[in-house]
């Protein structure tokens, strides 16, 4: 670990994480912590910052895009029956604490502010452990609690009109290379076979590296995944699939991914071998 604002993620001693509680961003971007770089163990970057395409995907966090109509995803708005749009609806993700520091991981307290008003509170608990001599594993769950005295709700721009645009929750924009990478599950492969579906794990293969997602409750493999390739990579799972998800006064909704960062391109038996690992108890 280092200063206040960063924070360095190590397995077997090296770094693997770059951990920024406090960036300096545009409030068009909505402010919030997030991982960059990470890397495999042998270095390789997985993640992307602030890219041309979408300025507002920040490496590995959570972000989402309607929180009861406030923007904590950045960028613009999606309005039913208008489409994108600009709005100043912009909320922030701000650090509160770290409740622990270790060189594998922290356990940190962030205040959701919009408008003035803190919506909710989130304990986010990330923590990184050796698989192999070629991967590890990045263990991210957060809580999010209404500290409102009424309903709040998570949307997408799905549940507001979109078809297929369920993003927003854990989100993790990786690197962006001359050919697309390859998606698969158990059962299925392929951006359109896999977006929308429910499965236990899925898997993003690049050039010479492979991350596989994996939920790591019964309540987060219920959340569809969220995949693109072909327009950019980056994979998330769904708060907000097909319907908002309430979240009542004091009431807290937590989701828990498994990461897998691997060396090399893994075959569909090889990611479910370091899936089993990375998540048994």
């Amino acid at each position: 670990m280092t200063s206040d604002d960063t924070a360095v993620l190590r397995v077997a001693g090296r770094p693997v994480g770059r951990y920024v509680t406090r960036p300096e961003l545009p409030a068009r971007l909505s402010p919030r912590p997030y991982l960059h770089p990470v890397t495999t163990l042998a270095g390789t970057a997985v993640t992307e910052l602030g890219p041309a395409d979408h300025a507002h995907h920040l490496g590995v966090g959570v972000a989402v895009p309607d929180v009861e109509g406030h923007n904590f995803w950045g960028g613009r708005t999606f309005v039913r029956d208008q489409g994108p749009t600009e709005l100043d609806n912009h909320g922030s993700q701000r650090h509160s604490a770290f409740q622990l520091r270790d060189p594998d991981g922290f356990v940190e307290e962030l205040r959701w502010v919009a408008a003035g008003a803190e919506l909710l509170r989130e304990r986010r608990t990330v923590a990184a452990t050796e698989l192999t001599d070629t991967a590890w594993a990045l263990d991210f769950t957060f809580s999010l609690t209404n500290v409102t005295q009424g309903r709040l709700s998570i949307g997408s721009p799905a549940t507001n009109g979109r078809p297929g645009a369920a993003y927003g929750g854990f989100f993790w924009r990786a690197r962006k290379e001359a050919e697309a990478p390859d998606v698969f599950t158990p059962g299925t492969e392929g951006e359109a076979g896999v977006h929308g579906r429910r499965a236990d794990w899925l898997a993003l293969v690049g050039g010479g590296w492979t991350l596989v997602f994996a939920g790591a409750t019964e309540r987060t493999r219920h959340d569809p995944w969220f995949v693109r390739t072909a327009e950019y990579p980056g994979v998330g799972s769904s708060l907000a699939y097909d319907e908002r998800l309430p979240v009542a006064p004091g009431e807290t909704a937590v989701r828990r991914i498994v990461t897998v960062v691997a060396d090399g391109r893994l075959d569909r038996e090889q990611a479910a071998t370091l899936v089993r690992k990375a998540v048994s108890p």
